[in-house]
């Protein structure tokens, strides 16, 4: 098995999945790569506890994989696919945990001999430096669409990552985005917390909210606003999008693929998104300066 980008995300997932007797190469830049051969990677999670997880790592995918998991942001998406000839990668399984609903489309026509699975993770957690994951959320959810990579969906569990299985690839992939889009926008442009937003915004978190519904009914998947909005009522006040922090540490933001994406879809099914629009078109505006 491949993780391209052993950050937060892949990083947790290769340890977890190491540490449950699976064997993981991570593909990263050379100097994460060289430290990740000798010192593995190490995580502190109070759900798994501490831990080091000896992977391989390479700086491009060098022989067939069974599975890879592409685990880096959409803004270093195009670069870190680099690592992953498709001559090599061939008929692998390729399950993208990426934000947004987009890159399937992309991924599929850059690896038409492998098998692309739409899926979606929840979970919080950050890389302070190459090898090092801190795990802070209380879960770890992939959710995948009903039926698909059996083989790989027994390893996450095993691994005692939560897979929940059901639905439609289109479902899986907005059912995040629904609740996604209007949290990393609203809470970005606010520079605020979730509950500060839902307090001082909230006429705008239900106009979006409502917009991205709409596009996810158009392009297939169900879509309930009503959920969405009591989704966002019950998370922690206190939390930030990671779109925010990005935004905060001066770091490029995944803006295109989140809202970006619900504005052209939208456009593409004659579906109005003002208000997502407008968002939009803000943060990129204050990105450019």
């Amino acid at each position: 098995m491949a993780v391209l980008g052993p950050g937060g995300v892949g990083g947790l997932l290769a340890g977890l999945l190491v540490r449950a007797g699976a064997s993981v190469t991570c593909l990263a830049g050379a100097r994460t790569a060289a430290i990740l051969r000798t010192a593995g990677v190490r995580v502190t999670s109070a759900m798994f506890g501490e831990f080091a997880a000896h992977v391989d790592a390479a700086e491009r995918l060098g022989a067939p994989v069974d599975v890879c998991v592409i685990a880096v942001k959409a803004t270093q998406l195009a670069d870190a696919l680099e690592r992953v000839p498709a001559d090599v990668l061939g008929a692998a399984v390729v399950v993208p945990l990426l934000n947004g609903v987009e890159h399937v489309t992309l991924l599929r026509e850059r690896y038409p001999e492998a098998t692309v699975v739409g899926a979606a993770i929840q979970v919080e957690s950050s890389r302070s430096e190459p090898g090092v994951i801190r795990h802070d959320s209380p879960f770890v959810v992939v959710n995948l669409p009903a039926g698909a990579v059996d083989r790989f969906a027994a390893a996450l569990a095993e691994a005692g990552v939560t897979v929940r299985r059901s639905g439609s690839e289109s479902s899986v992939l907005w059912a995040k985005l629904a609740f996604l889009a209007p949290f990393a926008l609203l809470t970005t442009s606010a520079a605020a917390t979730a509950g500060e937003v839902r307090e001082q915004r909230r006429a705008d978190l239900v106009a979006v909210v409502g917009e991205v519904a709409a596009v996810a009914r158009a392009e297939g998947a169900p879509a309930d606003e009503r959920q969405v909005v009591e989704f966002f009522d019950g998370v922690p006040a206190g939390m930030r999008s990671s779109m925010q922090r990005d935004a905060e540490a001066g770091r490029a933001m995944e803006l295109d693929a989140i809202g970006g994406a619900v504005v052209r879809l939208g456009a593409r099914h004659g579906i109005p998104t003002p208000v997502t629009e407008r968002y939009v078109e803000e943060l990129r505006a204050r990105a450019d300066r």
